[in-house]
């Protein structure tokens, strides 16, 4: 193979790139040159995957790159009709996030059950004031979203004695239909939102949603901001319809500073940093390069998202 053009998009590009920058022309750009480097690309890493340049920038019938990666496991930000039709492969970090995000969720799930918030302000006020707090074996979650971060989410859940309903777009082994969810959500005490954004699941978790939930439920939001209807879940919280929420993701990021759900009472907010550890830059960088180098050899490429469905199917 000649030498071929990998176009790393972001502000801040891989720490390392050594497996390919020894066998590949390496161009770095920004939004503004982008649409440029786009038709010069053989293989593009979406770097910033936090952008929408590259589906405003996508090249359409012209000179378009083969393979595309993006550095996250959704995919939403960059798909377009043009990139959809195309024959450019697609593939995403799977593989990368699952445990991580899992984890967190596991340990707003303990927090909330043992109320560290409430403790940390009795702490703080000096005051010495006794508690019953929730235990965790027993509960019930509802894990929407059944691919590898959801199962991740709820194999870990099992693993505290919470007793795990996952749900997908249609049920098979192990797995509840989508039809199934406003029967699933009574008996709660966790909904956690874990599920790729597409046109059918946007909005999804609206009024109708939390009106089915008991009020001592909570909600968590891991999946992505525009699955859930802000300002349902705000209505919720003020009315005390369900007793706690954490959101990691958002409709609009970065959450501004004069927004209203930095003050909803309940509602934990966290930066979209549920799946980022220390070292996962690196983790991102070298799966890349493994993937190079299976291209670079006629292989097929892990990780390739069905780019209709907007996500890699689930074996």
């Amino acid at each position: 193979m000649s030498e071929s053009t990998v176009v790393v998009f972001g502000d801040q590009p891989p720490v390392h790139l050594d497996r390919v920058a020894g066998r590949a022309k390496v161009l770095v750009c920004d939004e503004n040159s982008l649409p440029q480097a786009l038709p010069t690309a053989d293989v593009l890493l979406v770097w910033d995957f936090t952008s929408d340049a590259v589906r405003d920038a996508w090249p359409g019938e012209g000179p378009r790159p083969a393979w595309v990666h993006t550095a996250s496991a959704g995919v939403d930000r960059l798909l377009c009709p043009e990139l959809v039709t195309s024959d450019t492969v697609l593939t995403n970090a799977r593989g990368v996030f699952e445990q991580p995000i899992a984890e967190y969720v596991a340990g707003l799930v303990v927090a909330m059950a043992k109320d560290f918030h409430g403790s940390w302000e009795l702490q703080r006020q000096r005051r010495w004031q006794h508690r019953e707090t929730m235990r965790l074996a027993g509960t019930r979650a509802v894990v929407v979203g059944a691919g590898p971060i959801g199962r991740a989410i709820g194999s870990t859940l099992a693993a505290l004695g919470v007793v795990v309903d996952l749900v997908g777009r249609t049920a098979r082994e192990g797995v509840r239909g989508g039809d199934e969810l406003p029967e699933l959500l009574p008996p709660a005490d966790w909904v956690v939102s874990a599920a790729p954004l597409t046109d059918a699941n946007r909005g999804m978790f609206d009024r109708t949603v939390f009106d089915r939930m008991k009020p001592s439920a909570r909600f968590i939001n891991v999946g992505r901001g525009p699955l859930v209807v802000e300002k349902d879940l705000t209505a919720a919280l003020v009315a005390r319809r369900i007793a706690g929420a954490a959101l990691d993701v958002f409709e609009h990021e970065p959450l501004a500073s004069d927004d209203p759900l930095w003050d909803v009472p309940g509602l934990f907010v966290s930066p979209h940093m549920s799946g980022d550890t220390v070292g996962w830059r690196d983790h991102l960088a070298d799966q890349f390069q493994d993937n190079y180098e299976r291209w670079c050899a006629g292989e097929p490429l892990l990780n390739i998202v069905d780019k209709r469905l907007g996500y890699v199917p689930v074996d």
